[in-house]
């Protein structure tokens, strides 16, 4: 059974504001079924899939989280805008490289621009003190490739580096979510504000909203992986 696409069904309607006896409705089957297709307790046939598809407007490879696009479409390197780059940040050679760094750098503008809406200084330093220190892990893996490097460039020593940057990150994003826990409470018309579906990212951000939910998709095959 397709893991997926129970989530992706719920998460559709829900985003429409409708409920599950009505979406049943319009599909044409009952709110029990609908609501094991939801729970992936039944698998759906072909015909309920297109269906679907065409009812909220995308593509069957988006139903089955073969695609975060809701077109089902496949994105290049071409694809992908370039932002603000220079000379020093244009990568050269491999596509893979030059892909993912695209993605980071496209999914990053949308972050640090909530978090501009957010306004809380206490949250973007935590979130970028986490962000940081996941470049410099993955700094120090490329830098320690070549034993002839220099490891004074560092204060703490190649064997404690990984594990106190772990330790420094969990640290972090628990006293971000501590923070954001405070902003939910305190702040309603912000929360209004942070209010985030397909739509309203493609509508806010359309340059950078294809980047984002790629790396969402790559991100959680990775943590499945795991």
């Amino acid at each position: 059974m397709n893991a997926d696409f129970p989530r992706i069904l719920t998460l559709l309607r829900k985003e429409r504001g409708i409920s599950q006896k009505q979406a049943a409705s319009q599909l044409g089957i009952s709110q029990a079924l609908l609501s094991h297709y939801e729970k992936g307790i039944r698998e759906c046939g072909l015909d309920f899939l297109v269906r679907t598809a065409d009812f909220y407007g995308v593509s069957c490879d988006y139903l089955l989280g073969r695609s975060p696009e809701r077109t089902g479409a496949k994105l290049t390197v071409e694809d992908i805008p370039e932002g603000d780059q220079g000379k020093e940040n244009t990568l050269r050679g491999s596509i893979l490289p030059t892909l993912n760094k695209k993605l980071l750098f496209n999914a990053m503008n949308i972050v640090f621009d909530l978090l501009q809406t957010i306004n809380d200084k206490r949250l973007t330093a935590e979130l970028s003190s986490f962000l940081s220190l996941a470049v410099y892990r993955a700094f120090r893996v490329v830098y320690g490739i070549n034993p002839k490097n220099e490891q004074t460039l560092f204060k703490v020593a190649p064997a404690m580096a990984q594990a106190k940057a772990i330790a420094a990150m969990i640290v972090c994003e628990a006293t971000a979510a501590g923070i954001a826990g405070e902003v939910r409470s305190s702040s309603p018309a912000v929360v209004e504000k942070l209010y985030i579906t397909n739509e309203t990212l493609s509508r806010d951000y359309p340059q950078f909203t294809s980047s984002l939910l790629n790396l969402i998709k790559n991100s959680e095959n990775a943590v499945s992986r795991s």
